[in-house]
Order: structure tokens, then sequence, then C-alpha cells
């Protein structure tokens, strides 16, 4: 059995690469590597949003947010996901309009407020990708380990190597192109599994209660997800390279909110299925893990298309975070020159570091927190650059205040500026609302405040 597991798993992971690398075009320039640009269809698009935007997090968190948490901050959580994209949609024509041959959030923020902003907005979005990377690579091999014998470092090594072959060699149009496929096929799969796992569920007992929490509780959580996952993903350069690569702004709008509706769709029905687990009374595990649970009553094939289910998601992530961080790093530098090929190795050389922290197991919840809280204090007054007035004294002075937002919940609620900044941290890797709200609102007060102040000298390029 290991052996025809792994030898599925190398077959999946070998067609991703063909056609990634049937998509790439050899003799491209460095714009359109990074850009793809004015090139994809509103219907690419959408699928594109799904497959990049899923990863194996939703056979995780959404599954324990329906079992544990109930319907409310599940809506909360798959609201939060698909956001971005409405976002990029709506903000996306303008951002085209006033910056054509941009091709990252670095370069929109330098043309907003300038290149200090410029780098503190790239290091957010370059932190926040990496954090992300790790998961996915550390889920799927916590995955591995679950459902079947074969190695965990093997397909870990397997999905970034495959990965890293067709995005260094082919950029974002072979990411674009993978992710066509790579959506319907997680979609055909989730149905499979999800199928058949439900076909399975023991009956639901007499006395079977939706999971839920106190309602204000479960709004806190569920505002709590909406804040943190949109604020992290508005910094995720991959989908910003979508805004460019998109056909025209109209293609840009159908195809953010196509994605965005099915986003919100899958991480229903699977947080749904652990709701359904948690009624039936299934053991969920320790620590729990209700989508895997359901599995446990299933037939044993069941595991193997699972297992192709979370290297779909993994790879259709990884691939997009990959290219994005490398297009992020060499935007600026590419118009000063920077090769083709140098941009291929800076994709190879990233992950490096990422494998290594993949490897060693460990949970990365606490860091993708702390991500997270770093991009909730930033987040609006980067959006606010395309208002007139929003001048970098403004943004920096917003996000500074948004640092200082996050940690004055619990310096207030303790009395001491250590135990604010500890909540802050998130210990035990638990979220919540006080340092998120608390980074928006001051953030964004004190952004408007400074730029009706002092607005900006001279009209932005963007």
């Amino acid at each position: 059995m290991p052996y025809l597991t792994s030898a599925v798993l190398g077959a999946a992971l070998l067609c991703f690469t063909v056609l990634g690398l049937r998509a790439r075009r050899a003799d491209g320039p460095l714009d359109d590597y990074v850009t793809a640009r004015n090139s994809q269809t509103a219907s690419t698009l959408g699928l594109s949003f799904l497959a990049s935007g899923m990863g194996a997090w939703i056979l995780f968190a959404p599954p324990e947010i329906g079992a544990f948490v109930g319907p409310v901050a599940l809506a909360g959580y798959a609201i939060g996901s698909a956001l971005p994209f409405i976002v990029l949609g709506l903000f996306g024509p303008a951002i085209r309009r006033r910056l054509p041959e941009g091709r990252s959030i670095g370069e929109y923020a330098e043309a907003c407020f300038g290149a200090g902003v410029r780098r503190w907005v790239s290091l957010v979005s370059i932190l926040y990708m990496a954090c992300f990377l790790a998961a996915e690579l550390t889920a799927i091999g916590a995955i591995t380990g679950l459902l079947s014998e074969v190695p965990p470092a093997l397909v870990v090594f397997g999905v970034a190597l495959a990965t890293l072959l067709y995005t260094a060699l082919g950029g974002l149009r072979a990411s674009l192109a993978t992710d066509r496929w790579q959506a319907w096929l997680l979609l055909a799969l989730l149905a499979v599994v999800g199928g058949v796992a439900l076909v399975r569920l023991p009956a639901l007992p007499a006395e079977a209660a939706m999971p839920s929490i106190p309602a204000v509780d479960a709004l806190s959580v569920a505002l709590t997800l909406v804040i943190a996952v949109t604020a992290a993903n508005l910094f995720h350069q991959g989908y910003w390279q979508r805004v460019w690569a998109a056909r025209d702004a109209r293609a840009l709008g159908r195809g953010a909110w196509l994605g965005g509706a099915m986003t919100v769709l899958v991480v229903a029905v699977v947080g749904g299925l652990g709701i359904l687990a948690a009624m039936s009374g299934l053991a969920l595990g320790e620590p729990p893990i209700p989508f895997f649970a359901l599995l446990a009553g299933a037939p044993d094939w069941l595991a193997l298309p699972a297992l192709v289910l979370a290297v779909t998601l993994v790879a259709s992530s990884v691939d997009t975070l990959q290219n994005g961080i490398a297009s992020l790093v060499v935007a600026g530098a590419g118009r000063r020159g920077l090769s083709l090929p140098v941009a291929r190795w800076v994709t190879v050389a990233l992950m490096v570091p990422v494998v290594v922290i993949a490897l060693q197991g460990l949970s990365v919840l606490r860091l993708f927190l702390i991500a997270d809280l770093l991009c909730a204090a930033i987040v609006v007054p980067v959006l606010l650059g395309l208002w007139p007035r929003m001048s970098a004294a403004a943004a920096l002075a917003g996000g500074v205040a948004g640092l200082a937002g996050a940690v004055l919940p619990g310096w207030l609620a303790s009395g001491s500026l250590v135990a604010g900044l500890l909540a802050a941290s998130f210990p035990g890797g638990v979220p919540t609302l006080p340092p998120f709200l608390g980074a928006l609102l001051a953030s964004t007060l004190v952004g408007l405040l400074v730029a009706w102040w002092r607005p900006a000298r001279a009209p932005h390029t963007v």
C-alpha cells in the first residue's frame, strides 16, 4: 500500500508539473514572469482565486470551528476567507488605472507613500506568506502521517520540489495554469471524500444538538476571524499579482466574485462536516481533527483520494506563495535590470528555510496569528492610499497606532504593559478579538486624523 500511495501522489505531482511547464513562456520577459499581464479571463481568475486560497488548512480549521464554536463562527470564517478577493475586485480596477505597469503590493505602497512604507509593507507580506508556506508543508506532512505509511518528509519534499520546478521556470503563468485544473480536482475529490464519509456517518442520536457557544462569544469569534483572515490575505502578493494578470477590470471583478462565492461554499461545506461529526458523537481526537475523525469509519480505500485531495490543496496554495514571494522580492529590482535567471534562483532560495521549518513538525498557529495581527495593524492605512489626502506620514502614524492599539486592550485589562504584549502574542495559539479590533480601530482613526491634519502635498501616482 505505501508503494501504491507513493505512486499515485507522484503521478498527481507529475501532472501538475507538466501542466505548469506547458504554460511557461521560455523567452518571456521578467514582467510576464511575475504578472502575466492582461492575459486571464474571469473564469480562470475565479478558479485561480479558489485554488490559490484553499490549502490543507481547510481540512483542519473550518471543521474544528464548526464542531466546537458553531455555525455563526463558521460563517465568519467563510466570509473572511472570501473577502480579500472581493476587496481586490472592488479596489483592483482603480489600482490598475492608476498603476497600469504595477506588479506588486510593494509597488502600490511605494507609489502611494514612498520607499519607506514599501519596505514595511513588503516585509509584512513576506513574513505572512512564509508562515503560510511553512504551515501548508507542515500540514501535508501531518496528513500523510495520519492517512498512510508513506514517510511524511518524502511528501513534503515532493510537493516542494514539484511546485518549485514549474513556478521557478514558468512563473505566474504556470501557477495560473495549474490552478485551473487543481480547482476542479479539489472540488471533485472533496465531493467524493465528503460524500462517502457522510454516508458512513453514524445516525445522529436523538439528543444531538447543534454545536454552539453563547451568542456574544460566537459573534466575537466570527468577527475575530473576519478581521484576521481578511487583513492577512490582503497582504498575500499572490492575490495582488492577479490584479494585473486579469484581461481587464471587468474580468477582475467577475473573477473575484466567482472565486469568493466558491470559497464561501467550500469553507461552509467542510466546516459543516465538522458540525455533523460533533453532533454524531464521534471521537474527534486529541488534538481535535473532526474531518479526519469522519474518515475513521469510512472504507480504507478512501484514505488515498483524501491524501490526493490534501496534496492538491497544498500544491495549489504553495505554488502561488512561491511565485508571490519571489515576485515581491524581484519586482522593484527588476526595473533596474535584475535578470530572469536571478528571479528563478530567488524562488529556489526562499524555499530552503521554509522546508527546514516544515520538517520540524512544529505548530505555526501562534506565529500565524502574530503575522495576521501585523497585517491588521496596517491594512486600512495601506488601502487608503487611493485617497488623495492620504500621506506617508498618515500611513506610518496609522501603522504605529495599530501596533499600539493591539497591545492596549490587554494593558488596560491587566494594568501591565508586559501582560498587554503577551496578550497580543496569543499565548496558546488562541485567537482573541481585542488585539485585532484594537489594531484595526486605532490604525484607521489615527490614519484618518493625520491625513486630515496634514494631507499629502502632491497628488499620488496611485
